[in-house]
């Protein structure tokens, strides 16, 4: 034993109804035989440990202001752009209303059992992904480590879009909107349209000439383009300078930008259903599709936005919730935060279709007029007899229905010949039935819809302050998903660790936003999150199920929450959802090998998208995402299951926090607290506990919470030691 190191002995007596092996929660209270087992106390690890005796380190930690601020923190990270342009896609491709049945099954099977699992085990044992994965199996360390990555690789990506919403943002400020008309080129003869925007639409040619200025292909990098460079640096500014004092800076911003994003979308609401057409837009929503609903393709794609709506394997989650006081309702937690994304979703569906029906109804209007003249033209020229024209149709105020009752004649009095005339059927619906989803919706049919719209730059303005607002929201949390646990795990200070990724997350994003930049976004958006975050969030499953052990985790839960949880998540976590995910991962993996690795590069000669495979060294960069960011499991598992790393040396270890600073405590990097009743010096193994404080249970005195809300159960206090020094402890 070292020299300067003292053990303390003390036999406990016969009131103390708790083992130092249940104060480990690794065995049930009833084992007698731990019940006068010799705790061994290292004093030389006092150098790293600045806690009081009977000073309670887990309340130093960080805190939530306010349940209201913790909600809109969790509510901000969990609906994020998705909602306004993935869900309103899917919802449309898959059945219209009827989609809705398949993801609330799922959101009550696979979606608020894990959030509920992932906040409780935040709550629980306080501290971000890395810390809590290490605590409940040490060789399983890898699973947070694996959730940081994927936070960074999404990060990275993520707040290009929000750099993008910023410069429609700022190019918003101007009548008429930029991308209203197209733009004209003079020579030395002539004017004329610009041919690329004359062959799309004056939106479509905005975005990918003006705001990305984009390349034929992946391969062709076409440098940097320096207005998405300078609004990408704006973009991580904001979020360094909100992340940089943690929950206690970014809680107080979640006010704005989780509120925001609402009152825009009950304005856009409100605005749409003035409009021509919305109505026609939100039933055609809504219309369900009932035999679309039993195709297993729809369930594996309401599984997988259920699943990455709600934030799950990301460590944001945990990192929120690891902020909160040991008794919170955790349960009531995730119950309101999915409903309100749900709700939240299903808003943003209303306000997009009924946007969509106005700008529908605008461009069918369009089509029939345009058709009209034909029309006209084909009867004067004698192609087609007057006499086949109902007498109460005038072309001059001709309206949708009597042109479409105009077009069902021709076509079958001139069956043979209709092709050559030229004519189309302008049907709302066919415009309507045009998927589209993700930056197609939001910066080019949502802006050609705006520019429509009276006051059009004020909405436009309003538009794309709620995307930058809601990108934003989930970016806190992607953030804190990074930070929380290396500050848990390494003594780094906040600030600097904050800097220091921000700094890096820009440098490296400067792959996004060069001419090329879209295309990179597409490969991660496809290749850095999906399969790794079903993975982790698998391994999440079965480390709280089976390692951790599921009736332990439902007594914990019990002691939290001041209640029993209901059964069916004992159900749930046991059986039902590990089994979804399982066929979900299988699904994402077919699925992915069905489909052509590949993007849509923009081919300006011809002014329309065309699918390109990715080169060699792209497929190498797409396999590489996924490998990288499920590395750190194995090598974790390899590291503890070979003891490659000196228990003793502290190289991981927890962290708390007392009076602003950081203080380092070893943490048990076996995995197995029995050791420390075996006879182990505490050479061998580091002292698990938080503060040296022994904890039993008062005599004659109910179930109080006052011990520290670390790792160790609820309702003990500090044991009364008078004769023995302070130092000791």
């Amino acid at each position: 034993m070292p020299k300067n190191s003292k053990v303390v002995k003390r036999e406990l007596d016969d009131e103390v109804i708790e083992s130092v092996k249940d104060l480990l929660s690794n065995e049930d209270s009833s084992d007698d035989a731990f019940k006068r087992s010799e705790l061994m106390v290292d004093d030389q690890e006092e150098k790293n440990v600045d806690v009081e005796e009977g000073s309670d380190v887990e309340d130093e930690r960080p805190a939530w202001n306010s349940k209201l601020q913790y909600i809109l923190a969790q509510v901000g990270f969990s609906v994020g752009l998705g909602n306004v342009w993935r869900f309103p896609y899917l919802c449309q491709k898959n059945g219209g209303g009827a989609y809705l049945v398949p993801y609330l099954v799922l959101l009550l099977i696979i979606g608020i059992p894990l959030f509920f699992l992932e906040l409780a085990v935040g709550q629980r044992i306080r501290r971000g992904s890395i810390g809590v994965w290490n605590y409940i199996s040490p060789k399983l360390g890898g699973i947070g480590f694996a959730s940081c990555v994927v936070c960074f690789f999404v990060a990275l990506y993520y707040n290009v879009i929000i750099g993008w919403s910023l410069f429609y943002f700022s190019q918003s400020f101007q009548h008429p909107l930029p991308w209203d008309q197209c733009p004209l080129v003079k020579n030395a003869s002539h004017t004329f349209v610009e041919p690329e925007c004359e062959k799309s639409s004056a939106t479509t040619y905005y975005w990918y000439r003006e705001a990305l200025n984009i390349s034929s292909s992946l391969s062709e990098s076409g440098g940097l383009n320096w207005k998405m460079t300078i609004c990408l640096l704006a973009a991580w500014v904001m979020v360094c300078l909100a992340m940089i004092k943690g929950i206690q800076s970014s809680g107080k911003i979640m006010y704005f930008s989780s509120l925001f994003p609402y009152v825009v979308l009950l304005c856009f609401l409100i605005r749409g259903l003035l409009l021509n057409g919305s109505v026609d837009g939100i039933r055609h929503m809504f219309t369900p599709k009932l035999e679309i609903m039993l195709e297993p393709k729809v369930w594996r794609e309401a599984a997988t936005q259920v699943f990455f709506a709600l934030g799950l394997g990301f460590g944001g989650v945990i990192a929120f919730s690891s902020y909160n006081k040991r008794d919170n309702n955790c349960h009531f937690d995730a119950v309101l935060v999915s409903f309100i994304n749900f709700f939240t979703s299903v808003l943003a569906t209303l306000v997009v279709f009924a946007v969509l029906g106005f700008k529908a109804n605008i461009i069918n209007e369009k089509c029939v007029t345009q058709n009209s003249e034909k029309i006209l033209k084909l009867l004067q020229m004698g192609n087609l007899s007057q006499d086949m024209i109902p007498h109460h149709i005038n072309f001059s105020s001709i309206t949708a229905e009597d042109y479409n009752l105009v077009y069902d004649i021709i076509q079958k009095v001139k069956e043979e010949q209709f092709d050559s005339l030229g004519l189309k059927s302008c049907q709302i619906e066919d415009e309507l039935d045009k998927a589209v989803q993700g930056t197609g919706l939001a910066f080019i049919a949502f802006t050609e819809a705006m520019t429509h719209f009276p006051a059009s730059p004020f909405w436009s303005v309003m538009f794309f302050l709620m995307l930058v607002n809601l990108g934003l929201g989930s970016m806190f949390g992607t953030i804190e998903g990074i930070i929380t646990p290396i500050v848990d795990t390494f003594k780094i200070r906040k600030e600097i660790l904050t800097v220091i990724c921000c700094s890096v997350a820009f440098f490296i994003g400067l792959i996004f936003v060069q001419r090329s930049g879209n295309y990179f976004v597409t490969m991660f958006d496809d290749y850095s999150a999906t399969l790794p975050l079903l993975i982790v969030v698998i391994l999440e499953n079965i480390a709280v199920i089976r390692i951790y052990g599921i009736d332990k985790f439902m007594e914990d839960l019990k002691d939290m929450l001041g209640f029993s949880p209901s059964q069916y998540y004992y159900y749930m976590w046991k059986y039902v959802s590990p089994l979804v995910l399982l066929c979900l991962l299988v699904a994402s993996i077919v699925q992915m090998g069905l489909s052509p690795p590949g993007y849509n590069a923009w081919i300006e000669d011809m002014a329309m998208e065309e699918f390109h495979s990715y080169p060699t060294w792209g497929l190498i960069v797409c396999i590489s995402l996924m490998v990288l960011a499920l590395l750190p499991v194995p090598i974790v598992f390899m590291v503890r299951r070979c003891n490659l790393i000196d228990d003793s040396s502290g190289s991981l270890a927890s962290v708390s926090y007392k009076r602003g600073r950081i203080i380092k405590e070893p943490v048990n990097l076996e995995g197995d607290n029995t050791s420390l009743i075996h006879g182990k010096s505490p050479s061998e193994v580091p002292s698990p506990n938080f503060g040296k404080n022994i904890y039993r249970k008062q005599t004659g005195s109910p179930t109080l919470d006052t011990a520290p809300n670390g790792r160790y159960g609820i309702g003990y206090l500090m044991a009364d030691v008078p004769d023995m020094p302070e130092s000791d402890l």
